[in-house]
């Protein structure tokens, strides 16, 4: 499973809309949307940031590990 595909489906457990992820991580939106879409790849400060939101780890995040 790809970065996306877990930011997708963590967010919609939470019951969240992308703004909703936008807003309460400080990460655009548009960023969100593209990743979701497998359009861009993540920055490094964006990884740990969303990790630390779900409480997940950064390799189950990129897909290392389930």
């Amino acid at each position: 499973m790809k970065f996306g595909e877990r930011i997708k489906e963590l967010r919609i457990q939470k019951n969240m809309s992308q703004m909703d992820l936008a807003l309460a991580t400080r990460i655009s939106q548009s960023a969100i949307a593209k990743w979701e879409l497998g359009k861009t790849e993540p920055t490094a400060t964006a990884i740990i940031t969303l990790a630390r939101f779900f409480d997940e780890t950064a390799d189950y995040l990129l897909g290392l590990v389930d």
